[in-house]
């Protein structure tokens, strides 16, 4: 005859499986132990089949057996989640909490015995005597190291870095280059540093009819960057054992001429050396150009007047020498490229 199981069980076991009593609030965490769910019911199921074998044979249940049948089975998971919790590092779990006071304690002791007296290492956070005086000479020699290059600097020397420069400096549009005020220049022409310069050379950049309008007296004037290396360097000025030789630059605003003129010299300089020795270590810039000159310092110009770049007067003048300058650039380069692989 077929029964229901629940049916079969002794009257004073029914109600006490814990299996039974599973309420709403045990199956809440059924998804986080559906495996252990599964082991456990196996578990009731055995038993309920030992149950069964000693109710129909009528037999006594053993205490033992009886003892497993009303014990709480699911406190299994209580166990794997107290594993669990120690797995992760809980803090709720007091074994832990106390191997860690015990190995402190154990270190604290070993600490303090008088046979392991050591430094204890300090903390990257707490920095030591020792460190922070070290620190402190090291600052010291480092700034003593940024003083000492601060006075070698050799930006304030000449090309050759054999002296300093001669005449006090300005700022100006380039910073590659040294500028020098109408005022020094004056200071030249009326002879004030005649014991230190056997001759100072003033190179007027602008093209011919502007120094033909204008100029500063004693500027040689050299448009083309053949003619300044023609003049400058086909047979270089000696300097005499006390004296400089000096090179100034300028055209009408020395904002583009000039400057690019003193640079070609230096690199044509540089190439006809041995580094670092030059014809001409010490070049200058004239700030503002001859505009700023010849309204500051008329009376040293000659004739005491001013033709700008772009005069009406002068427009043909004007596109003659730019193409020729141009077309003397092109075939320079050129010539350039064809010694580079007549090297090669």
């Amino acid at each position: 005859m077929p029964f229901r199981r629940i049916h079969s069980l002794p009257q004073s076991l029914l109600g006490s499986s814990p299996a039974l009593k599973r309420n709403h609030s045990d199956s809440l965490d059924s998804d986080a132990f559906q495996l252990l769910e599964q082991d456990e019911n196996k578990e009731n199921v055995s038993m309920r089949i030992t149950f069964l074998l000693f109710s129909q044979n009528d037999e006594e249940m053993p205490s033992d057996v009886a003892s497993l049948w009303t014990a709480p089975l699911v406190m299994r998971k209580s166990d794997r989640r107290a594993k669990r919790c120690r797995l992760f590092g809980s803090s709720s779990v007091p074994s832990a909490v106390g191997r860690t006071t015990q190995k402190r304690m154990e270190r604290s002791q070993e600490e303090n015995s008088p046979g392991k007296t050591k430094k204890r290492k300090s903390l990257p956070g707490t920095p030591s005597e020792d460190s922070t005086s070290l620190k402190m000479v090291k600052t010291q020699s480092s700034a003593a190291e940024i003083e000492s290059i601060l006075d070698s600097d050799q930006r304030d020397l000449i090309g050759d870095f054999s002296k300093g420069y001669l005449f006090h400096t300005v700022d100006g549009k380039h910073q590659d280059l040294k500028y020098i005020d109408s005022e020094m220049i004056v200071s030249v022409l009326t002879g004030k540093f005649a014991r230190f310069i056997k001759e100072c050379v003033i190179i007027d950049c602008r093209y011919p009819y502007e120094y033909e309008g204008g100029h500063i007296k004693g500027a040689v004037n050299l448009h083309m960057e053949e003619d300044v290396e023609e003049y400058l360097l086909k047979k270089p000025i000696q300097p005499s054992e006390n004296k400089r030789v000096i090179i100034v630059f300028h055209c009408e605003f020395s904002s583009e001429r000039g400057p690019r003129m003193c640079r070609f010299v230096r690199e044509r300089d540089r190439l006809g050396n041995e580094y670092p020795n030059l014809h001409y270590p010490e070049l200058y810039v004239l700030k503002g150009g001859y505009k700023d000159f010849f309204l500051r310092c008329r009376s040293f110009c000659e004739p005491q007047s001013y033709r700008p770049m772009h005069h009406e007067d002068f427009k043909e003048d004007l596109k003659r020498f730019r193409t020729k300058s141009r077309t003397w650039a092109g075939e320079r380069s050129k010539r350039e490229l064809y010694s580079r692989l007549k090297k090669l």
